[in-house]
């Protein structure tokens, strides 16, 4: 796994990390209870900047405006809403 590392690309090793962030998210039991979303975007967005990832976006959503399902980090609000994930620009 190391050896990876020192070959990945600068961005890479964020992506990676990210799809753990994603990973854990989706982890969650379905018949947890349900979360505050802003409660959950500031527990997802420390998770994000623990990893370094500086330029980014998350947006509180419902479900209905969720255009790339490779996005959602995080669903909230008994399911109604969605926190979706977009690395900008540097």
């Amino acid at each position: 796994m190391r050896r990876w590392f020192k070959h990945a690309a600068p961005g890479a090793v964020a992506g990676a990390s990210l799809a753990g962030v994603v990973a854990l998210a989706f982890a969650l039991p379905a018949t947890a209870a349900p979360r505050d979303c802003a409660e959950l975007k500031a527990e997802i967005e420390a998770k994000i900047q623990a990893q370094g990832v500086v330029a980014y976006t998350l947006e509180v959503v419902p479900v209905a405006e969720v255009k790339d399902p490779a996005m959602v980090v995080g669903s909230c609000a008994n399911g109604t809403q969605r926190i979706i994930y977009q690395k900008n620009d540097t």
